[in-house]
């Protein structure tokens, strides 16, 4: 059951309003392991399968875009020896997954900063990126090393930047152009998520593009990221076809 919502599940409208852009923070891997007295490691495998059915379910059902909050900028606190598994992850994810995004017409993009991945890692993602670049299905838009205030800190030096050389005056500062300056602005009309997803039961954003989700609806569930299945997206985009969005008017 989501969080905030009534017991009633709501049913998915095939035909409805299906969110453009739909985000999800993956939570829950460890203590899905711990739960089953595995290591941390295991949850984190099994949260890659769940991914790839997320993927093709998100895609058959007309999202356009789908990020994935895979590694953030506060991950690298984590042990070792989790992180060197984490690193290895998209090696696994991109081998195993490659052909079914060549045969989806699925588009791989990231936003972080890629250049401090491992170099192995950083690799197989930009592999990934290019032989997926010219793909017109869903984006399948992952956030490797990401932070959402490091992002705007970025935006804003590179602002200031601009406004010193004068290319730019104060005044032509405007939401539209932070919104470009930031990671996601290559997304265009689809760059602020429609509906942010978060699983494990966490009610927060974890630094998760606090800008971009200024509007975007909320769906928090209990369940664990390997416990998600295509069942369950359906039913976070059933409760947002539930929801008026009114952004701010009446």
């Amino acid at each position: 059951m989501a969080l905030f919502e009534s017991k009633n599940e709501h049913a998915l409208d095939k035909n409805g309003l299906i969110p453009a852009h739909i985000a999800i923070i993956m939570d829950g891997n460890g203590r899905w392991a711990k739960k089953r007295m595995m290591p941390r490691v295991y949850g984190h495998k099994e949260g890659m399968n769940t991914l790839k059915k997320i993927a093709i379910h998100a895609q058959d059902l007309g999202v356009k875009v789908l990020t994935l909050y895979a590694f953030s900028t506060e991950n690298w606190k984590r042990p070792n020896d989790e992180v060197s598994f984490l690193m290895n992850l998209p090696i696994d994810f991109f081998d195993v997954f490659m052909p079914e995004l060549i045969e989806n017409k699925i588009k791989v993009t990231t936003i972080g900063w890629i250049d401090e991945l491992p170099e192995k890692t950083k690799k197989i993602v930009q592999n990934a990126v290019e032989r997926t670049k010219d793909h017109e299905g869903m984006i399948l838009n992952f956030a490797f090393n990401y932070g959402s205030r490091q992002e705007m800190t970025e935006a804003i030096k590179n602002v200031a930047e601009k406004v010193q050389r004068k290319e730019l005056s104060a005044e032509d500062v405007t939401e539209e152009l932070v919104s470009q300056e930031m990671f996601t602005g290559f997304l265009n009309e689809y760059q602020d998520p429609d509906l942010v997803i978060r699983t494990s039961g966490e009610i927060r954003i974890s630094n998760f593009l606090l800008w971009q989700i200024a509007y975007s609806e909320l769906y928090f569930t209990d369940e664990y990221w390997p416990d998600f299945s295509p069942k369950s997206l359906d039913q976070a985009i059933a409760t947002y076809q539930h929801r008026n969005r009114r952004f701010g008017g009446i």
